[in-house]
């Protein structure tokens, strides 16, 4: 079967890019994308792009690195990887998180091949004034059907962290956690988290 070749301006994106019709797109032609500096992350087979990131986004997640990834991994728990990284979850599916971290008996299994092969145990977004509700919805749906265990997106406009956790082959019903707040994550059980400390000092809170 040859697959129709096209041109297509992915979401949030201002000029086309040769490939196959939205939904149809997979990993591998989403390996094909050229190295340009854009974050591209496929969702059900449809393409589309992230624009760049504020100084505040890029703070909270440097605050996740600091307060979750660098002691966990220095409790010899698992590792931690931040974007721009290929996080493969399906043949239609190819994402970018914010942050991830797998735990250390399954790294050997996913992180292969210049890419990471599978759901990580922890998946963090931090939203933009961008994300559509229903983008982010469609990320999230793709993520439980990967099997990522828990996941969670940081509000910096609302000063919260919603975490979801994986439910047979859905989430459940979210916890939203407020700046005084203190949540612990399932699959970092020794970790606690004070939820003002993600958006604490930032130099520029401008969303």
């Amino acid at each position: 079967m040859t697959l129709e070749i096209t041109t297509v301006a992915p979401l949030l994106l201002d000029h086309a890019l040769p490939g196959p019709p939205q939904g149809r797109w997979t990993v591998e032609w989403w390996e094909r994308l050229p190295d340009d500096g854009n974050r591209y992350e496929i969702i059900a087979g449809t393409l589309g792009m992230t624009t760049a990131p504020s100084a505040f986004h890029q703070w909270i997640v440097g605050r996740c690195i600091e307060l979750i990834g660098i002691p966990a991994q220095a409790r010899g728990l698992g590792i931690w990887f931040t974007a721009p990284i290929g996080v493969i979850l399906s043949p239609h599916d190819a994402v970018q998180p914010d942050f991830l971290f797998i735990r250390a008996e399954r790294v050997a299994a996913l992180v292969r091949d210049r890419r990471i092969h599978g759901a990580p145990d922890l998946v963090i977004e931090v939203l933009s004034p961008g994300n559509s509700a229903e983008a982010m919805a469609q990320k999230r749906a793709a993520y439980a059907r990967a099997g990522v265990a828990e996941y969670m997106e940081i509000d910096p406009a609302q000063r919260t962290a919603t975490v979801y956790r994986l439910e047979k082959d859905a989430y459940g019903a979210p916890v939203v956690y407020d700046a005084p707040q203190t949540l612990r994550l399932t699959r970092l059980p020794d970790l606690s988290l004070l939820v003002t400390t993600l958006f604490a000092d930032a130099p520029d809170t401008t969303l």
